[in-house]
């Protein structure tokens, strides 16, 4: 290819993957409904976007790097302290039992349905065993099921994908060899693959734990020692073992995320955006090189293939993975409805197929066509299906606000209880213990521990926060305090106004729409809340009381709307206004 055709080639793999996550957005549907199709077609069309042709032998090792990173930032939110009880039990089972029984029916299914040689059969039955973060995160954060149900079916697809890839590794060279090796040497191979990732994970994660734990190497410097050392480790494995690179990301993410003396924040936007644009990149690329021509007489037997993958074997995987565990009902079915295919399962069957086809397997050449109807067809089924029959299983997050009040103060105390009575899950942090003692007394929830990892949600019971809310009497507390969590929390960060002049070292200068209307500043609040205002609740159709002053709105389906010095809501019927009296 010539430099204009690659230049084309690339410019268009990244605009058509960043205009589908932006249309996708604007829709408010899962960005994977529209990245495979995207790619698709443009690889139909036009010969430049072909990641094979643009990068040539390069393509595959690029594609397990990119994977490898995805990897890892899916193990930095894999804290072990949430996985305790029967969620460890659940997720183990998944793994196990979803392995051997999906590559089982994957591999007896296909090779009556696809006319597979018996070799092709049992390698695309292993590729069809992962999942991955890739789709089910993207997907879950669509749907927002019960935090239960999404650490577990994340915790499933994170660990999933590199025990997937090495089996993948393991059963081609078997196929390719031809070899009469017993089922015990395939299983030492298996364990010196797994050797390999976890030894290199565990170097790989030591030197990061030494580098960020005794040097100041800020969050630009100390994110892209991250970035290379995932790199550096990975490809080091994968060179001395086929895809166990891929087991040493998700073991190094892990380790950074449960080793003492590090401070890995919730929210880390160059991985998130970096992630995203792989995600992106990886989905266009990898179906551009699927032809329509190679789909033809596979695309209605693959299609069989699928309905028994998502009809009847997810649901026996989660039936046995749950029994005997607290983990029923509609939860136990949701998990059974969730397992959709993504990037891992395209890039071992973009690189093994090739493999087998030069080789002279059977019906090797319908791997990757197969795989890709088998990803369009459970991310379109899920995308679509997920969130109503999460809706009808009862297993959705609830849609009311969960705010955080931080401050103790009597008059934020009030307003605690004034948005508790609008019928709002209100969670409360205080430092000083005489105002801790006043939320208790006022019978309000109480987070433990402190402001950050409260905010983050280190501990279980206070997952869900939608947005803080920052009260205290320190304004350049609350200015600091705005400035940190919004790049750890998912919603709203808001605080009060400072003092009109004041002198405070950060609060006069911290950008960002403080609460409440023009003059209501905290020692305002303090001031009128001594004189005897009070915060009340009420309907106010007709509007706002002559006297009164528009705090928040609280939504009929529970969303907590603030009033700031910039904005203030539009009162809908229906909606509870909270007001500070006269």
């Amino acid at each position: 290819m010539t430099s204009t055709q690659v230049l084309v080639g690339i410019a268009l793999i990244v605009v058509l993957a960043v205009a589908s996550q932006l249309a996708a957005s604007l829709l408010k549907i899962p960005s994977l409904l529209l990245l495979l199709p995207a790619g698709f077609i443009a690889g139909a069309l036009t010969d430049d976007v072909n990641p094979e042709q643009l990068l040539g032998p390069a393509f595959s090792p690029l594609v397990s790097l990119a994977v490898a990173v995805i990897l890892y930032d899916a193990g930095l939110g894999l804290d072990l302290g949430r996985l305790r009880g029967h969620n460890r039990r659940v997720v183990i089972n998944l793994i196990w039992i979803g392995v051997l029984v999906t590559w089982a029916a994957g591999a007896l299914l296909a090779g009556p349905l696809l006319g597979l040689s018996w070799g092709a059969a049992v390698m695309l039955g292993v590729i069809l065993v992962v999942s991955g973060p890739t789709v089910v995160a993207p997907l879950l954060n669509f749907v927002r099921p019960t935090e239960r149900l999404q650490r577990i079916l994340v915790w499933e697809g994170s660990l999933i994908d590199p025990v997937g890839g090495i089996l993948g590794a393991l059963v081609f060279h078997a196929v390719v060899a031809g070899d009469g090796n017993g089922i015990a040497t395939r299983i030492a191979e298996f364990a010196v693959s797994t050797a390999v990732g976890l030894a290199g994970g565990a170097v790989g994660a030591f030197l990061l734990w030494l580098l960020l734990r005794y040097l100041e190497l800020g969050e630009v410097l100390g994110t892209t020692v991250q970035f290379a050392a995932v790199i550096g480790v990975s490809a080091g494995c994968d060179a001395a073992r086929d895809d166990t690179g891929l087991i040493a990301a998700i073991v190094m993410g892990m380790a950074l995320a449960n080793l003492p003396g590090l401070d890995i924040p919730a929210r880390r936007p160059f991985f998130d955006t970096l992630v995203s644009l792989i995600i992106g990149v990886l989905f266009v690329s990898i179906s551009a090189t699927v032809t329509p021509q190679s789909l033809k007489h596979v695309v209605l037997p693959t299609l069989g293939l699928a309905a028994v993958l998502v009809l009847v074997v997810r649901p026996l995987v989660a039936v046995l993975a749950t029994a005997g565990t607290d983990v029923r009902g509609g939860q136990r079915w949701f998990i059974g409805w969730m397992a959709p295919r993504g990037i891992v399962a395209a890039s071992t069957a973009s690189t093994f197929s090739a493999g087998l086809v030069s080789e002279g397997v059977g019906g090797a050449q319908k791997i990757l066509p197969a795989t890709f109807t088998v990803i369009v067809t459970t991310v379109m089924l899920y995308g679509l299906t997920a969130f109503p029959m999460a809706r009808r299983l009862g297993v959705l997050r609830p849609a009311r606000s969960r705010p955080l009040l931080v401050g103790g103060d009597p008059w934020a105390v009030d307003l605690g209880q004034a948005l508790f009575a609008a019928g709002l899950d209100v969670l409360m942090w205080a430092g000083a213990e005489r105002q801790r003692t006043r939320i208790a007394d006022a019978g309000l929830p109480l987070a433990p521990g402190e402001l950050l990892a409260s905010a983050t949600g280190a501990g279980a019971e206070l997952e869900g926060i939608t947005g803080v809310l920052l009260l205290t009497e320190e304004d350049d507390f609350n200015a600091l305090a705005a400035m940190t969590l919004r790049e750890r929390v998912e919603g709203p960060v808001h605080r009060l106004a400072p003092a009109a002049g004041g002198r405070g070292v950060v609060a006069p200068y911290t950008g960002g729409a403080p609460l409440f209307g023009s003059g209501l500043t905290r020692p305002e609040l303090a001031r009128r809340y001594e004189s005897g205002s009070r915060i009340v609740t009420q309907h106010i159709a007709g509007g706002v009381p002559v006297g009164y002053d528009l705090l928040f709105l609280v939504r009929a389906d529970g969303q907590l709307l603030p009033v700031t010095e910039t904005h203030g809501p539009a009162v809908r019927a229906g909606d509870v206004a909270v007001l500070l009296s006269p």
